[in-house]
């Protein structure tokens, strides 16, 4: 999605401290998103959220939990607002959940950039240019890059912005190739 800045999956809504994959307490998996909302509102990254799962199912576990965590009352306005939209929408009750964020702990670093990470040559070039995992979790161009490799995207977005993502030739016409499959 344009104006997506960064990703990072972790932890959040429990009370249990530092939690780890192995040891989670009562705290949700999820995702941070940094974005630019210049270029995308927080709205619009709302109906992307209700329209990438089913909210309508219950969640069978506090681990994967389907919730919004808010930073504040704008943000709890708008995720309530977009919810009753889809509730309407779908004419059923919904179980995701609206809930104050509260601390985020990043997940180990095998769990970020999934999708990236598992795609050999993506993955490689990326690690030679940011051999600090950190420096990795925190690239705008890994994140941009591992969307489009799980599915998020169209190559007309993918074509304006491809030459600031730094990946090698070959690479970036393996982007091209992938994303273009979708269409």
């Amino acid at each position: 999605m344009q104006g997506v800045v960064r990703t990072r999956v972790g932890y959040s809504g429990g009370s249990a401290p530092s939690p780890t994959y192995h040891r989670l307490g009562d705290h949700s998996e999820t995702i941070q998103i940094d974005f630019d909302p210049e270029r995308v509102s927080y709205e619009e990254l709302l109906y992307s959220f209700w329209a990438s799962h089913d909210p309508r199912r219950a969640a069978w576990s506090v681990q994967y939990k389907n919730a919004v965590f808010v930073h504040d009352a704008e943000q709890r306005v708008a995720a309530e607002r977009t919810r009753e939209r889809m509730a309407r929408a779908l004419g059923a009750e919904l179980h995701t959940e609206v809930l104050p964020a509260g601390r985020f702990y990043r997940a180990e670093g095998y769990h970020q950039k999934y999708r990236l990470r598992g795609s050999g040559p993506f993955a490689a070039e990326f690690e030679e240019f940011y051999p600090v995992e950190a420096d990795l979790v925190d690239s705008t161009s890994a994140a941009r890059v591992n969307g489009y490799l799980d599915g998020y995207g169209t190559i007309e977005q993918l074509e304006w912005e491809i030459d600031r993502l730094g990946l090698s030739a070959s690479l970036s016409e393996r982007l091209r190739a992938e994303v273009s499959r979708r269409r």
